[in-house]
């Protein structure tokens, strides 16, 4: 079982930065691919950026440039470092694992944290 903790939301200006953290727990995190989706009040959940166990990074284009995902595998952790933000980019940003993720979908993440706040304002 894998369980995933998110950290470091909050509020910023426009053009601030902002990193997120998950802590995750489970033996086998260091074999999983991890993930950044987000969501606002009626719209559905979207990627922003995942990694691979190896290190390769997938971004989606409304990111891409701006956003930085990286993780640990010792400490197990994923961290997506957010800059030039927008209020475009306000959501509830969720971290997410899959044992079977493939590079350029966002599809197959069987675990999901609870999920922490960012709140761009103009």
């Amino acid at each position: 079982q894998v369980q995933l903790v998110e950290s470091g939301g909050g509020s910023v200006q426009a053009g601030g930065s902002l990193r997120i953290s998950c802590a995750a727990s489970g033996s086998d995190v260091h074999e999983m691919s991890l993930a950044w989706f987000r969501q606002t009040q009626g719209k559905e959940r979207e990627g922003v950026a995942a990694i691979h166990t190896g290190g390769t990074a997938y971004y989606s284009g409304s990111v891409e440039g701006r956003f930085t995902i990286s993780r640990d595998n010792v400490k197990k952790t994923v961290t997506l470092q957010m800059n030039s933000l927008n209020p475009e980019d306000t959501a509830m940003y969720y971290c997410a694992a899959s044992y079977d993720w493939f590079f350029g979908t966002w599809a197959h993440f069987q675990y999901w944290g609870q999920g922490t706040q960012v709140t761009v304002s103009s």
